[in-house]
């Protein structure tokens, strides 16, 4: 009894991630040493160069489905006011928004540079549901054009001044842009002009997932996502998006799928929601198809402590509850 009561005593405390845009950098120094790509490794080096947002309120309808900045608010009348919810963004909450850290891009990162990609410096990226700002600026800060485009009305209101989006400076190399467009791609044919065609990179991390799009089991429909056109439209426009050996990845990562006597869970199924045979349709070649990821998002999920205790709450458990998939292909040349 002794001897164990000595090993507890002796074991290291757990890390503890520190709180605010502090949280990032923690995230950058341990995730560095653990990557092999050239693309990841420069990624994670703009961290620092992420600048001190300041914190920000926005306000929220009553049904959720429509935000206001704080000067949009204050334009309104004081009983218009009333109905709408103070919503609190912190410095870090700026670049996570609901969906977590611009560190977990890295492991994307990697895939792309196992196939070929050394560089973003001059090229156009797309990020179908972008879902937060942070790795679109690190990646514009590599030199690159980068577009998100997403329906969620709160990144509309979240990211709406001049200092948001546009140039991004960088301390080594050249400076990028980013550029987001909000809508429904490729529904709107007004946002499909708007972001353009000639990208060398789309990227979509956790929303084009099998059971979201197309649920192997009845479902909550205000959980599924729908593209509002085919499967055959939408996968055209994402060809016409591309340019010539462009590349498309499809990254996501999931908790543990349901037994089949529990409800559907739509964001377990993190497969390719259309088939090899509709990519081939087309047009696209395939490079890797549903690839299984899981072991490398543990490690990273291991590496950035997503597996520790936080404001009381246990952490996740790696082994039982983290998945991954990935599909990668490429538009000929």
């Amino acid at each position: 009894m002794m001897v164990v009561l000595a090993l507890l005593c002796a074991a290291p405390p757990l890390p503890t991630p520190p709180a605010g845009l502090s949280r990032l950098t923690w995230e950058a120094e341990r995730i560095t040493p653990t990557l092999r790509s050239p693309l990841a490794k420069a990624f994670v080096s703009k961290v620092p160069e992420l600048p001190a947002p300041g914190a920000r309120t926005l306000y929220r309808s009553a049904d959720k489905q429509r935000y206001l900045t704080e000067a949009a608010w204050r334009g309104l009348g004081t009983d218009e006011q009333k109905s709408w919810t103070p919503q609190p963004i912190d410095e870090l909450s700026y670049y996570t928004t609901r969906y977590g850290t611009p560190l977990s891009y890295a492991r994307p990162l990697e895939i792309l540079g196992e196939h070929g990609v050394k560089t973003v410096a001059g090229q156009k990226i797309l990020d179908f549901g972008y879902g937060y700002v942070g790795h679109l600026r690190l990646l514009a800060a590599l030199g690159a054009d980068v577009h998100g485009v997403d329906v969620d009305p709160m990144l509309a209101a979240l990211y709406s001044e001049p200092r948001d989006t546009g140039v991004i400076p960088s301390r080594s190399g050249p400076s990028g842009r980013v550029t987001l467009h909000q809508g429904r791609f490729p529904t709107e044919s007004a946002l499909v002009q708007a972001v353009g065609r000639e990208y060398q990179l789309i990227i979509s991390k956790n929303v084009l997932k099998r059971g979201y799009i197309h649920p192997e089991r009845p479902a909550d429909p205000k959980h599924l996502i729908d593209l509002g056109v085919s499967d055959e439209v939408f996968l055209a426009a994402m060809f016409r998006a591309l340019s010539p050996g462009g590349k498309l990845l499809i990254f996501n990562i999931c908790p543990a799928m349901a037994p089949p006597d529990r409800p559907f869970i739509p964001w377990a199924d993190g497969r390719s929601p259309f088939s090899k045979e509709a990519w081939q349709k087309a047009g696209f070649k395939i490079l890797r198809f549903d690839e299984v990821d899981t072991a490398a998002v543990r490690a990273q999920g291991r590496t950035l402590g997503w597996d520790l205790p936080e404001d009381g709450e246990p952490g996740m458990d790696l082994e039982r509850d983290l998945f991954a998939w990935y599909t990668l292909v490429e538009k000929p040349r």
